[in-house]
């Protein structure tokens, strides 16, 4: 089925099962937008760019799954920096899609240009910028699985305005090559026992949670081990909620806007 890398996007967004979108339209990313029309994925016009980055970020944060932001080039893709600044060190898991001049004005300080992907570098667990209308399903795929798995966090998707117009052949990856990405996913044994004997020998220790507490559904086996071994508990901002305040041995959250 041939598609155009626009409407490519869209139907890789719907087989990733988005439901809701939060975008500002500019010239770069206007070809996305056509396809959105057809689309059953739910679009939230933005003020401003900060705002659709903020926006995925407390859907990914309350659902679980990873909020979708979708802005132009420029001056649009530098002002959602800042989410995603702010989604890398709460390992929230969003999916930012810019758009980008054409191909082959990249590099030539055309309107609107700027090095999106090196800019967002040190804020993303990882970005693409897309040369290849072919690519789109793929790199969709790779995305997603990235902000997903492991420390959840951010990642960004760079689409020239060219490649949102070139043809394509519909595919959809069976699964996902990543060779060099090998997240962790569990707690070494060894690093496990470590720990456990820290905490057997400290003469006053306290559990201080952060927010993989919820982001690992681990809230109940937290309150488990308070209860078998009755070390109190101070939270993280991230990490309320997951010790309940009524609880005897919790303490609250210290720091600049907590108890003490």
């Amino acid at each position: 089925m041939k598609l155009t890398g626009a409407q490519a996007l869209i139907k890789s967004l719907e087989m990733e099962e988005v439901e809701v979108l939060f975008g500002l339209p500019g010239g770069a990313i206007l070809p996305v937008y056509d396809p959105i029309i057809d689309s059953p994925i739910r679009h939230i016009l933005v003020r401003h760019e900060q705002g659709a980055g903020h926006m995925a970020e407390g859907y990914a944060q309350v659902t679980g799954r990873p909020g979708v932001a979708m802005v132009t080039s420029g001056p649009a893709a530098t002002n959602i920096v800042t989410p995603l600044c702010n989604a890398y060190m709460d390992s929230t898991p969003i999916v930012v899609i810019t758009g980008q001049v054409a191909s082959t004005a990249i590099g030539t300080d055309a309107f609107q240009e700027c090095d999106t992907t090196g800019i967002t570098m040190p804020v993303t667990k990882h970005n693409w910028l897309i040369t290849d209308a072919q690519d789109i399903p793929r790199v969709v795929r790779e995305a997603f699985h990235v902000a997903t798995t492991g420390r959840p966090g951010p990642v960004l998707v760079d689409l020239p305005k060219d490649v949102s117009n070139a043809p394509m052949d519909w595919y959809w990856p069976e699964s996902v090559d990543l060779p060099g990405y090998k997240p962790t996913t569990r707690g070494h044994p060894r690093m496990i026992r470590e720990a456990a004997r820290l905490i057997n020998e400290a003469q006053r220790p306290v559990i201080y949670a952060g927010g993989g507490i919820l982001k690992a559904h681990a809230a109940e086996a937290l309150r488990e081990l308070v209860d078998m071994t009755g070390v109190p508990v101070v939270t993280t901002l991230m990490a309320r909620g997951a010790f309940p305040d009524s609880h005897p041995l919790a303490l609250g959250m210290p720091g600049m806007h907590g108890n003490y």
